[in-house]
């Protein structure tokens, strides 16, 4: 169930994404500090192999970081960031039949990763750094914009808000300007609202109760809360017993017209997206 008021197409690099049904996106975190699954896959067999299994299991974009963002994370500088990431996307965009996206605000990264086959720019800060606007512009590739205030250092540091869905909104609305300013069009753009990127269970759950009205920016959204706090501050799991609180919200976030879904557990929730699929298909 996506929302239909965007072309269909999402044409990305080399291959072309049918938004017309709900996509699973793998996350591929080649960082040694990520919340969940740090340094696991920063070798490139190990994760090309992990790609490999995700996409057989469903995935149909496999999501490449360099930097974690998690809250009170390290920044890591441009070169340390590239030289993680570039072999990563050089032999997935080789050897998997599918689309590669990245997990990055750097301008350098953001180049050299679509020169190699990369075909979505993924910035959890929507292209704010310097240079990121103009080196995504040049990539040609679609970007997906996301909201977080501050950086990952200090994003939860007392976040409020007014009305936590109006004011993504409004945010969301102000940076798909600035990337109309140069050049980068709407049909270039998906959105992601953030959840636990500078908000608080309230906010993250409110935002995720009303996500519909993002609608209204008029392009495809992309969800990520796979084993997201959020998760563990409503059920009271840590981060390995979050699986069942993320597939009711990857099952709800489809409902509400979600395009992608940003996921650890490709092959649960595959299931899930076939199985509404299935049920929506039927006479």
């Amino acid at each position: 169930m996506t929302s239909q008021q965007y072309p269909t197409r999402l044409p990305c690099g080399n291959r072309v994404l049918d938004l017309s049904r709900t996509h699973v996106m793998g996350i591929l975190n080649i960082t040694p500090d990520s919340f969940s699954d740090g340094g696991r896959f920063n070798q490139r067999d190990a994760a090309l192999r992990h790609a490999q299994a995700m996409v057989a299991a469903g995935a149909t974009l496999i999501d490449v970081g360099g930097e974690s963002t998690r809250p009170g994370a390290r920044v890591v500088s441009a070169l340390e960031e590239l030289e993680r990431v570039a072999p990563i996307v050089e032999v997935l965009s080789r050897e998997l039949d599918v689309v590669i996206s990245v997990d990055t605000s750097t301008p350098s990264v953001i180049r050299e990763s679509a020169r190699l086959g990369a075909g979505l720019i993924n910035d959890v800060r929507s292209l704010s750094r310097d240079g990121a606007l103009d080196a995504a512009a040049a990539t040609g590739l679609p970007v997906c914009l996301m909201h977080m205030r501050g950086e990952p250092g200090n994003m939860q540091d007392n976040p409020h808000y007014d009305d936590v869905t109006v004011e993504v909104a409004n945010y969301l609305q102000a940076r798909m300007a600035a990337c109309a300013a140069v050049g980068i069009g709407a049909e270039r753009i998906v959105l992601d609202p953030g959840f636990g990127f500078a908000k608080n269970l309230a906010h993250n759950l409110s935002l995720f109760k009303h996500m519909e009205a993002l609608h209204r920016l008029g392009r495809p959204l992309l969800v990520g809360v796979s084993r997201k706090s959020m998760i563990g501050q409503a059920l009271n799991r840590p981060v390995d017993e979050r699986l069942f609180g993320g597939l009711a919200l990857a099952a709800l976030a489809v409902t509400k017209g979600a395009s992608i879904l940003r996921v650890h557990d490709v092959a649960e929730t595959a299931d899930v997206v076939r199985m509404i699929a299935a049920v929506e298909a039927a006479e």
